[in-house]
């Protein structure tokens, strides 16, 4: 039989420390539930001693997961481990991920600490972290720039103590394949009971190799487990992306005979839930659940595809989730019917009230839009989400907005502001600009517009367009996102849905493995 590989998702722990995706608890409680259906061996939840939100969103995680193990990452000293131990109480299977860092520069600059201290340190972590949990990861921090010698030691101790699972960190995406598998294969030879521990890889992107890294790691140096993000999320270039990874392994069964507890079909509603939380639109061309992964545009391709889908497709788009099915309901539909809709698509909504409001939105959209399709579903209940998710100091009411060829536009809103309805208005260099204006103008945020823009969620001038704002004060960044048929009203809801999420200072503390 093949081995197992386990797949080990950090999206809402490392992904999150891309500028402005920054999630809530209810935000990464949804996430997490796709995790699950998508079958992902392990969830690391977040880092609970971060912040009282993420150990929140830790606890709530492992309140409501049952078929994923859910983990906290956690600095190696015993306050961190314990407030990760803590929000992982209710976990059906839990795990404590401690790291320290390894690597000389990280030790002398950033820790201030001699090796023999760190040594001691990450020995006592694993040992205090075993009182809570037999399922303990161990990461050295930097590993790919450490020592090796250094190295062997402090994974010989970390696995004596009781670590189960050994990480092997590409920290800075300095690796290149064949290098990061020769390392990893001199240590898992050199250590004496590395065949007590799974081994483990977490690469980042920063040269565009995480993929090949994990891979090469996989196929010539026996590593079992697999770090990585959906979309590939994650600070700086991003991490090693799972749908990527995923899909290499099941493609390519036939050179890396792994089994996967995977269910693929999941991939790209995990792909679109993260998307429009987050408010990291995904690249037309991006690998997999890029709206252009199995588009055609070559004639020669189109041909060879009509005659047979293998000719110039590796992989079937259904497999991955991706569909063209047209939803059938209209405006004459009932609640049964949209209810039946959202749990082919795989949605859960929380309570009867959310169910009624996504129906509303339905019937309202189904009044402006004469076909709507499964995406237009997905995004109406996301955009519902995103919108009640933060707490909602500034709502938009109405907006009115004209615009002419050599003349000025003029934008014109109404907002609620703590309750209280206001009105403003303004000119700007384009209908957009003049509703961003005539918002600032009432609510003076101060904030840097770093970032717009526009994605069309399905084909065909009748789309609905998906906005993403990005705002920035005071050294924080926010993302904001927005759907409508009418881009100028999708961008003023963007607009307000991040300058709600500048009112929730949310402090973190999060290390980058």
């Amino acid at each position: 039989m093949s081995e197992h590989l386990i797949i080990f998702d950090t999206t809402l722990r490392d992904g999150e420390q891309s500028p402005g995706a920054s999630m809530t608890r209810d935000e990464k409680l949804r996430i997490a539930r796709q995790l699950e259906r998508l079958k992902v061996d392990v969830i690391e939840a977040g880092f609970a001693a971060s912040s009282n939100g993420d150990f929140e969103a830790v606890r709530a995680i492992a309140q409501h997961i049952k078929d994923s193990t859910v983990c906290s990452l956690a600095r190696a000293n015993d306050r961190d481990i314990a407030r990760a131990a803590q929000a992982l109480e209710a976990a059906r299977s839990r795990r404590i991920h401690t790291f320290i860092a390894t690597s000389a520069l990280h030790m002398e600059k950033k820790l201030r600490l001699s090796p023999e201290q760190v040594y001691e340190q990450a020995r006592l972590a694993v040992r205090f972290a075993r009182k809570f949990t037999d399922d303990v990861e161990f990461s050295p921090e930097d590993g790919s720039r450490s020592d090796p010698d250094f190295l062997c030691r402090v994974l010989e101790g970390v696995i004596e103590e009781g670590a189960r699972t050994i990480n092997i960190p590409d920290t800075v995406g300095y690796a290149v394949p064949e290098l990061f598998a020769e390392m990893i294969r001199s240590l898992r030879g050199r250590i004496p009971n590395s065949d007590k521990a799974v081994w483990s890889v977490h690469c980042h992107n920063d040269l565009g190799m995480a993929v090949a890294n994990s891979l090469a790691a996989v196929q010539k140096a026996g590593v079992r487990q697999i770090e990585c993000t959906v979309n590939g999320l994650g600070e700086r270039a991003g991490n090693t992306s799972l749908e990527e990874v995923v899909m290499a392994l099941k493609t390519r069964r036939d050179y890396f005979d792994l089994h996967l507890s995977i269910d693929t079909t999941q991939i790209v509603p995990a792909s679109k839930l993260v998307s429009g939380i987050t408010g990291f639109p995904v690249q037309p061309n991006k690998a997999v659940v890029g709206a252009n992964a199995f588009a055609h545009a070559s004639g020669i391709h189109q041909d060879g595809v009509l005659k047979a889908r293998d000719t110039y497709e590796i992989m079937r788009a259904e497999d991955v989730g991706w569909t063209t099915n047209r939803i059938v309901l209209g405006k004459l539909s009932g609640r049964t019917a949209f209810r039946q809709r959202l749990q082919e698509l795989g949605i859960e909504l929380e309570s009867d009230h959310d169910v009624n409001a996504a129906f509303q939105r339905f019937k309202d959209l189904a009044d402006r839009k004469a076909e709507i399709l499964d995406e237009d579903i997905q995004a109406l209940v996301s955009d519902q989400a995103l919108q009640s998710s933060t707490e909602d100091v500034f709502r938009l009411i109405s907006l009115a907005q004209s615009s002419r060829t050599g003349g000025r536009p003029h934008g014109e809103v109404v907002l609620s502001v703590e309750g209280c309805e206001v009105r403003s208005e303004a000119e700007g260099n384009g209908p957009v600009d003049a509703v961003f204006k005539a918002i600032e103008s009432e609510i003076g945020s101060g904030a840097e517009l770093l970032l717009y823009s526009v994605n069309a969620i399905t084909t065909g001038t009748e789309s609905q367009g998906e906005v993403t704002v990005r705002l920035g004060r005071g050294g924080r960044i926010v993302n904001g996102v927005g759907a409508d048929p009418d881009i100028v009203v999708a961008s003023a809801k963007a607009y307000l849905n991040a300058l709600n999420k500048l009112q929730t200072r949310q402090e973190k503390l999060n290390p980058q493995l």
